[in-house]
């Protein structure tokens, strides 16, 4: 900690900031990039600690368990979370707003994204601000911990929030914990990820069953109690822990297995949402005199979460809390990324909120409502929509922005389609949405790592059309200019369609997949709607929702959607799924072949890249044109022309390789 940063925590310990942060507590202050400009905005510095809250239960609501809560003396909820913020050292030389990223599992992603930068847990030399983008922009950035079960290392951020009681008795529940192994094990933690998991309450409980089962809608057999204990493996000995499982036999790869047990003490999770809502809400109404941000600084506030974290912006509007306690909008724009049709275990008891959707899991992910429109369930008849529960006045503008993978394991579909996959939903005026076509979960590292796999990933880029819609976003925020439009399939055009209808080409040594990511409606107890609380699991499988994906042309590229400069002028086939995994957030790159020798050779029904563009200078030419076109569109910027270029022309040299 350097000298300014205790004086700081020194005379700022003990104010009172608002109504709901309490407290602020600097532990760093840092010039961020050595004190590099940034264009107009000027030098940035840093600023790390902590913020404590102090809020009240009864305008809480929406946060499951908050009446079990400790309060103190003034009847309000108290709880603590990370802060990690980058703002110009003249907050009034940038651009009036926020851009907060929802951390993925504790971890800072989005100067990666956007700023194509080395990824830093602790983000403040020049390396980790990449090429400036966001800072360059003027944005103040913030991250805030919201995940309680984060391991305690350093740079991961989380929430500490307190444990729900009942009358100061124990509050117990069912905890489910998948175990799969790509290699025989004999114990495994029963968190996810290296996260902190809930520990078995009585290990010797009855009602702790461990199953295995083949594949995720097989029949579940129960292992005998004999054969397994609550235990890890250490040194070669077996040694008691309740947040572990040991299998005599060994965890077999290729097999799921379950174990389902009684825990108690369930940390109350949704506290993390509201540790989001008001640390925007004191930024942008009250500012902020440890953090150096006068009132009125910042007037605006756009929120980015990747994957777990678009899951969780996604939870954060259909729970409610872009409205703080004062009725006021917490964020005015939202660009939910790659998080699909799902939301996740994030305002529950017992919340595992690390759980993916998809596949072996059937966690509470996937779920009902889909989409914005309000519509019935054919499950359970309850009519609802993402954003039912957020008054007009705190409506913000929306980007749903998603990669091909989300429409095979995350039915991305739904989010603009009726719920029986019958016809296309028409998005509230609010909404734009854009299906990055041909891309797999997360771009894929260029040149791949190793050549000789059996199918390469895929590296189409997103980056470049997140960073023009983010510009679009916030103009449409602060100049009510109209984002550029939707782009993604449709049923109408024929472009959406079943998966037993999707025309992919016979490319030889690609099959496609022989089983899809049904997402299934899940019963687990008439609670967790309700009250956040599971009382049945497994949860039973119901009614089957529709799997709907993006049809292709005769190479086997997605057709509709948002089409990179990469797409529209390819050297391959993109898709984003594997043949061998329906779950996994990875897709293939598979190159055109050469020389029309080489296709005859293959047998393969694509066009050659000699055919279709001769040299490398044509090809240039249309990836130029390609782009251009969409610079005047806007969904990208021409500052960003001359990098396209740039990695169109290593694409090129890398296909064409040993011509």
């Amino acid at each position: 900690m350097n000298t300014r940063a205790v004086l700081f925590s020194l005379v700022f310990a003990t104010i009172s900031v608002s109504a709901e942060v309490i407290r602020v507590d600097v532990d760093t202050i840092d010039p961020v990039a050595d004190g590099e400009a940034f264009a107009e905005a000027g030098s940035f510095e840093r600023i790390a600690g902590t913020l404590h809250y102090a809020i009240d239960p009864e305008a809480n609501r929406t946060v499951r368990d908050i009446e079990f809560a400790p309060t103190n003396a003034a009847g309000r909820v108290e709880f603590s979370a990370d802060f990690y913020l980058i703002r110009p050292s003249d907050v009034e030389a940038g651009n009036g707003a926020v851009f907060f990223e929802v951390v993925n599992r504790g971890r800072k992603g989005a100067l990666s994204r956007f700023n194509r930068a080395v990824g830093s847990s602790e983000p403040v030399s020049s390396v980790a601000m990449g090429d400036g983008f966001l800072l360059r922009q003027g944005y103040s950035i913030l991250w805030v911990g919201w995940q309680h079960d984060t391991p305690r290392t350093p740079g991961i951020m989380r929430v500490d929030p307190p444990v729900a009681m009942n009358n100061g008795e124990p509050i117990e529940g069912l905890v489910r914990s998948d175990i799969l192994v790509s290699s025989t094990e004999y114990s495994r933690s029963l968190g996810d990820r290296g996260h902190v998991p809930y520990a078995a309450a009585d290990p010797d409980d009855p009602r702790n069953v461990m199953t295995v089962r083949d594949k995720p809608a097989g029949e579940r057999r129960v292992l005998p109690r004999s054969q397994w204990q609550f235990a890890k493996l250490e040194n070669g000995d077996v040694v008691r822990d309740p947040t572990s499982a040991y299998l005599e036999s060994g965890f077999e790869p290729g097999k799921i297995y379950e174990v389902v047990y009684v825990a108690e003490n369930p940390p109350i999770a949704g506290l993390g949402l509201a540790a989001i809502r008001d640390a925007i809400s004191l930024l942008k109404y009250e500012g902020s005199e440890e953090l150096g941000i006068p009132a009125g600084a910042l007037d605006r506030a756009i929120a980015y979460g990747s994957s777990q974290s678009g899951r969780l912006l996604r939870t954060f509007l259909y729970d409610g809390f872009n409205e703080d306690e004062r009725q006021r909008i917490v964020f005015d724009g939202l660009i939910p990324h790659i998080g699909g049709a799902a939301r996740g275990s994030f305002n529950q008891r017992f919340a595992q909120a690390s759980r993916a959707p998809g596949g072996a899991y059937q966690y509470p992910n996937r779920v009902f409502p889909f989409a914005d429109t309000i519509q019935k369930d054919p499950a359970t008849g309850r009519e609802d929509g993402l954003l039912a529960n957020i008054s007009p006045q705190s409506m913000p503008k929306i980007f749903y922005t998603n990669s091909s993978t989300e429409y095979w394991r995350s039915i991305s579909a739904l989010t603009h389609t009726s719920i029986d996959g019958e016809h296309d939903l028409v998005l509230p005026d609010n909404v734009r949405s854009y299906h990055f076509s041909g891309t797999q979960h997360g771009p894929a590292a260029f040149p791949p790592a190793d050549e000789d796999l059996p199918q390469l990933p895929n590296p189409n880029d997103y980056a470049w059309h997140l960073r023009g819609l983010l510009v679009a976003l916030d103009r449409w925020i602060t100049d009510a200019v109209e984002p550029p439009p939707s782009r993604y399939s449709k049923l109408a055009s024929g472009t959406l369609v079943e998966f037993d209808e999707l025309s992919f080409p016979k490319i030889p040594g690609v099959d496609l997949l022989a089983d899809v990511s049904i997402a299934y409606a899940l019963d687990h107890g008439s609670d967790l709607a309700s009250k956040g609380v599971i009382t049945q699991e497994p949860p039973k499988l119901g009614h089957a929702y529709p799997f709907l994906v993006p049809q292709v042309d005769a190479y086997g590229n997605e057709i509709d959607g948002l089409r990179s400069p990469e797409l529209m002028v390819p050297l391959a086939t993109y898709t984003g799924w594997l043949p061998t995994n329906p779950d996994s957030g990875v897709g293939m790159l598979i190159p055109f072949p050469k020389t029309d020798a080489e296709r005859a050779a293959r047998g393969d029904p694509r066009l050659s890249i000699d055919d279709l563009y001769g040299n490398r200078d044509r090809y240039l030419d249309r990836v130029a044109d390609a782009a251009m076109s969409q610079i005047e569109d806007g969904y990208l910027l021409a500052e960003d022309l001359a990098a396209i270029i740039e990695q169109a022309t290593s694409r090129w040299d890398f296909v064409m390789r040993g011509l």
